[in-house]
């Protein structure tokens, strides 16, 4: 690529300076005459590219360990003998270094006239031409001829260096004659793979290893017959572990490993840097276009979540932007079993307006509602909640950051005084124990998974609790230390019995405790804990974690240096989901683990803006910044924004909301990029409330399942086409930037200030950044924060104020934000939810890695490839019983409905536990969750459901009636001539 179109903030360093930076003393050096000073450590190559010189190179990378292997980074030293790689000789003091002499110019040109050799020359037409480094390199050292006459090579059968369009449309078989050519890997459906451009530089295989830290590629043979391969013999991309991340093909320095997309479309030409709309890691992305044209994506390099890397989803899976299913257009239609009819916007939204303030007028003010999405801005998840407030006049306002989270600032709130994660994701760099509970990262968060991979294989030791074997437990060069696999909704009795071990052997940091926390909250807590009823011993009848290895590991992570504790919905969504959070907090605060790099209390957040759409109030009890709305000087910050009086009293969460529709209380809904009949609990409960309501305004990309009950569609904008913000699970605050305009005509937070100006408001918002603003103004967490700060410094995270210019990457660092730090005593309390004769088995769902949340955006890119339908996960023990075999059709049965689905054989899951993904709304999984509850926060117990499983003849009656309800409901008139 020739030339970007990058963001004002300071120019970061672009250039792959060869290795990776390093730490130490200043070390000084002269190269090509000239001085530099970098640290200790620093390789040759590096020292030189940070003077303004770079070193032709092909297998170096500055994300990777230095190699050595293509001799083309060759340098003299004064006083040595030879002309070492640069990329692995470390500077020394006083060092002279010459790169350019005629003797070393000769040597480049010589290796590289040897790679053109054996590389096909069809620059012109090659999809990399352009965006090729051995193209580049091959300029830079001066190569204009090729002495050697052709012979052996890997690309074709003549030897003259390019294969006839003809061969390249047959893709021809290996010949006899030509034994080492080998027809391209398309097996990918967003890569491919062609051996013959391969220069066996290493680079993927590197990549793949440390990076990614999959180890799915390897070279196979030696010498001339050297080339990459992707597992065994019979084995393809698609085929083989590969996870298809694309750190091999950003590695690629040829067209050896090419995007399809800039096969088909050509090299980008300009490029916006945005952050990607899946999970909550937050990873930035160089969007890079030709005109308006997306061409592909590429992990930003300097993305302070990501640093470079990327997964499946964020990497490869926008294609859902300008899928076929997606609505541009606003519809409307006067009952739910009417076929939509296509509307202008105006009419839409007069339409929607005076149904809302007709039920208001009927039915009083509180009868409406709004719900808001984890997958929108901060700026949008603020909007709506002024909306819900400021002109609806109530608090009926919740969010599915609730239906996963809530535990999370209810739990760390009550602890240690905020309620989110204590670190930076860099943090896990420096620890030394990780325990995961009930979080998949290798799944869910990829990325970070990475790094967490990377920091086991240098040393650190990983404890996971969780009733199923993820792939944290044991991977390639992966092994967890201990694996704890309790039984689903015992997650309490489990923490607790850790905190047992730590206080009854004397384990505890009293030192830490002493100066940072309520001495008599602790010395009541451990009265509580040191109670033999916590004892692993005694509780392993309860949760099925072996007493003795439970015992280690609590003593591992007490002993074994910084601890960091990472936690996911396996936590949160539990009818004791508070209680576990505040029983992690309280291990952290035993052990001393917090307030430093390298330790901490981390929850992972599912979706890509949990945690905005949490600190933008989007609770119907809780104003922005996490502030009760009963406050009376904090609802006077808004009154005087907004001009307009708080209502003083909470509204309705998500399933009251329902229950007040069933009962006649509950009128209309406003619901902005959340599926709620897909993903939440109870799905014919859902439903019902939903067909009771008089009034349903959906706001999405397509048309979901929420929206075969609704009477209003306003079509949304993905995140390509805004600006705003997200804030991801380490509190980053990070650019969302419009790469091209709104299909629909109009971003989502313009959308909700239209329907908030068609009810009557005079809402005058003309950029996202006067939201932004509007937020600094009246949210003390994030009164630093502008768009022009974020700019400058590229994202920072909150706290971001007068006492925090900077940001905050850890918090808690000399004392709690609520002081002190509280102890709570965590009183184990059984769900409602048993297994028993008639549902004997325990259901608990989860995530893959291929698919996000209900599988709105990523069931419509090739991603589908890797997971075509939900399956279920049962142990062959419980499968024998039920004569159930791999692939067989089963009903998946509880007390509040059934599904049916195909059964994998697996020892994942350990017996009496099944396990499911939720991602097709075919399966419709949650119509068998249940109503039960955090206690404290209302967040569903996903996890824990007693089921029945038993062989079934293929979809179940339930599910056919949904699919045709489902068909009725969609049915768009055709558009008026």
């Amino acid at each position: 690529m020739k030339d970007f179109i990058l963001p004002q903030f300071p120019p970061d360093d672009e250039r792959d300076l060869g290795t990776p930076a390093r730490s130490g003393r200043p070390v000084s050096l002269t190269v090509d005459g000239l001085d530099v000073t970098v640290p200790e450590g620093t390789s040759v190559m590096r020292a030189a590219a940070l003077a303004g010189i770079m070193v032709p190179k092909l297998c170096a990378s500055d994300n990777m360990e230095a190699f050595g292997s293509c001799r083309l980074c060759v340098v003299e030293i004064e006083g040595r003998k030879g002309t070492p790689a640069s990329c692995t000789t470390p500077v020394a003091e006083g060092m002279v270094v010459h790169t350019q002499t005629g003797r070393i110019q000769r040597l480049r040109r010589g290796v590289m006239e040897l790679y053109i050799s054996d590389h096909p020359l069809d620059c012109l037409t090659c999809s990399a031409n352009g965006d090729c480094e051995l193209q580049d390199t091959a300029g830079q050292v001066g190569l204009r001829d090729v002495r050697y006459t052709p012979g052996q090579n890997h690309f074709d059968q003549s030897g003259t260096g390019a294969r006839s369009q003809a061969e390249a449309r047959l893709r021809m078989p290996v010949d006899q004659a030509n034994p080492l050519y080998t027809p391209k890997d398309e097996s990918n459906p967003y890569f491919t793979f062609d051996p013959s451009k391969c220069i066996v530089c290493s680079r993927c295989v590197r990549a793949c290893d440390e990076v990614q830290g999959t180890f799915a590629l390897t070279i196979e043979g030696r010498g001339f017959d050297s080339k990459v391969s992707a597992g065994t013999a019979g084995d393809d991309f698609l085929t083989s572990d590969c996870v298809s991340c694309g750190a091999c093909v950003q590695a690629c320095p040829t067209a050896t490993l090419q995007e399809k997309s800039v096969i088909e479309l050509g090299t980008p030409q300009r490029a916006v840097i945005t952050t990607c709309a899946y999970c909550g890691v937050g990873c930035s992305f160089k969007a890079e276009l030709n005109g308006d044209q997306l061409v592909r994506m590429v992990p930003y390099k300097h993305g302070k979540a990501n640093h470079g890397h990327s997964c499946v989803k964020g990497r490869f899976a926008y294609g859902y932007a300008n899928h076929r299913d997606r609505i541009l257009k606003p519809m409307i239609r006067d009952r739910i079993t009417d076929p939509w009819r296509e509307v202008d916007w105006d009419e839409a939204l007069r339409f929607a307006a005076d149904r809302m303030k007709a039920l208001q007028d009927r039915h009083g003010r509180r009868s409406i509602g709004v719900i808001t999405s984890s997958r929108c801005t901060n700026e949008e998840t603020y909007l709506v909640q002024k909306l819900a407030r400021a002109v609806f006049r109530n608090n009926n306002t919740d969010t599915c950051a609730r239906v996963c989270h809530s535990p999370t600032g209810y739990g760390l709130g009550k602890t240690f005084g905020t309620s989110a994660g204590t670190q930076d994701f860099d943090s896990v760099d420096r620890s030394d124990v990780i325990v995961i509970i009930g979080a998949n990262p290798t799944d869910a968060h990829p990325v970070f998974a990475s790094r967490m991979k990377r920091r086991v294989r240098q040393g650190a030791k990983v404890i996971v609790v969780d009733p199923r074997r993820i792939g944290m437990v044991r991977s390639p060069h992966v092994e967890a230390a201990f694996h704890l696999p309790l039984r689903p909704g015992t997650n309490v009795a489990v923490v607790s019995a850790m905190a047992h071990v730590i206080v009854t052997e004397g384990l505890v940091n009293e030192d830490f405790i002493r100066e940072r926390c309520d001495w008599d909250e602790f010395q009541h807590y451990v009265d509580f804990i040191r109670q033999d009823r916590h004892s692993p011993e005694v509780t392993e009848a309860l949760t099925g974690v072996p007493a003795a290895e439970l015992r280690e590991a609590a003593r591992l992570y007490a002993t074994g240096g910084n601890g960091a504790i990472y936690y996911g919905l396996g936590v949160t969504e539990h009818s004791q989901g508070s209680t576990t959070v505040m029983g992690i907090a309280n291990l952290a605060m035993l052990t001393g683990n917090v307030g430093r790099e390298g330790v901490g209390v981390n929850p992972l957040r599912g979706q890509n803006n949990v945690q905005g759409s949490c600190d933008m109030g989007s609770f119907p009890h809780e104003l922005p910044g996490y502030r009760h709305v009963k406050l009376p000087d904090v609802r006077r910050i808004y009154e005087r924004a907004w001009g307009v009086a708080i209502d003083p009293e909470p509204g309705l969460r998500i399933p009251n909301m329902l229950d007040a529709a069933v009962d006649g209380t509950f009128k209309g809904l406003y619901c902005q990029g959340e599926d709620i009949l897909q993903s939440d609990p109870d799905t014919q409960h859902v439903a019902a409330g939903l067909a009771a309501m008089e009034c349903v305004i959906v706001h999405d990309l397509f048309l979901n399942e929420t929206a075969n009950y609704a009477h209003v569609f306003l079509p949304g904008s993905t995140f390509l086409e805004k600006e705003g913000t997200f804030t991801n699970a380490e509190r980053r605050i990070n650019r969302v930037r419009r790469v091209m305009a709104p299909l629909n005509g109009y971003e989502d937070w313009q959308v909700t200030q239209l329907l908030a100006n068609a009810m009557g408001a005079d809402w005058h918002y003309t950029h996202a950044s006067q939201i932004m603003d509007e937020i600094a103004a009246t949210t003390p967490s994030f009164a630093g924060v502008s768009f022009e700060m974020l700019e400058e410094k590229g994202s920072v995270q909150w706290p971001c104020n007068t006492d925090a210019p900077d940001g905050t990457p850890t918090m808690h660092v000399d004392h709690f934000v609520s002081g002190k730090g509280h102890f709570i005593v965590t009183e184990y309390v059984p769900t409602d939810e048993r297994s028993g004769p008639r549902f004997p088995l325990l259901l608990t769902t989860g995530r893959i890695l291929s698919q996000y949340n209900v599988g709105a955006q990523t069931r419509r890119t090739a991603n589908i490839l890797w997971h075509p339908e939900d399956l279920l996960e049962i142990h062959p023990h419980d499968a024998e019983l039920r004569g159930v075999a791999e692939g067989d059709w089963v009903r998946l049965a509880s007390r509040s409905g059934e599904t049916t689905l195909k059964a994998t054989l697996t020892d994942r899951v350990a017996p009496g536990v099944v396990y499911t993904t939720f991602h097709h709304p075919d399966t419709q999984a949650n119509v068998v969750t249940t109503e039960y509850s955090d206690w404290a926060t209302n967040c569903p117990e996903y996890k824990v459901t007693a089921v029945q499983v038993s062989r079934s003849n293929g979809p179940s009656e339930w599910q056919e009636d949904y699919r045709e309800h489902a068909r009725q409901s969609r049915r768009i008139l055709p558009a008026a001539e």
